[in-house]
């Protein structure tokens, strides 16, 4: 039974989940634990300007508000979005299991997981991609309903994308799975090397991070 967080892993670099499960369990950072928070009080963010000034914002409040209006004008479920009836739920799958942040009770029900960092441009990054799907699946293993569609929330930046169980997303999140289980020693490295000077295990994996003034031959 692997963590939603495993598999999330997994699809991000292989060799980041075999040291990360070698390594003692990790507390979830306070900052990412704050920014959390936020996609439960957004209802007062939207009205009380004190509050959004001390608030752990990555934009402007201007565009915090914005995206936000957008989000209530866009979603059918807003209300139960940002009051949901159900909020730091453990579910269990066949596969995954792990905290889903919010659960909007709709037919069928819809899930919504928090991320504490940027979002890209458009959609979902991979990764976290995959973390909907084990998040979507355990769900519907535990209901015994299909789960049609969730959210993903970046509330630092007042962001919130609606994302639908696919057939695609579905794959990649098989196929992670595939990568968890097979893990029995430390994978090949990854050819995106960019991903390795925010990885906390880059010293253990022997990754050689190259500066900004090498690569242009200085």
């Amino acid at each position: 039974m692997h963590a939603f967080r495993e598999v999330e892993t997994a699809a991000y670099c292989p060799r980041k989940l075999y040291y990360r499960l070698r390594s003692p369990a990790e507390s979830t950072p306070e900052t990412v634990e704050r920014r959390r928070e936020l996609a439960f009080e957004y209802e007062r963010l939207l009205s009380d300007d004190r509050a959004l000034r001390r608030a752990p914002i990555e934009v402007t409040p201007t565009t915090f508000r914005s995206r936000l209006g957008c989000a209530r004008a866009s979603f059918d479920c807003w209300d139960e979005l940002v009051d949901p009836p159900e909020r730091e739920l453990f579910v269990r799958g066949r596969e995954c299991q792990g905290i889903v942040h919010k659960l909007i009770e709709t037919d069928p029900p819809t899930l919504s997981l928090c991320f504490g960092g940027r979002p890209p441009e458009r959609g979902v990054w991979e990764p976290q991609s995959v973390r909907l799907m084990a998040a979507a699946k355990a769900l519907s293993w535990e209901r015994e309903q299909s789960v049609t569609r969730a959210f993903a929330e970046y509330p630092a930046y007042g962001v919130i994308r609606e994302v639908e169980v696919d057939a695609r997303r579905v794959a990649a999140y098989r196929a992670a799975v595939r990568t968890a289980d097979a893990i029995d020693g430390p994978p090949a490295r990854v050819d995106n090397r960019s991903k390795c000077t925010p990885c906390e295990f880059r010293a253990d994996c022997g990754v050689r991070t190259r500066s900004l003034r090498s690569l242009l031959g200085g």
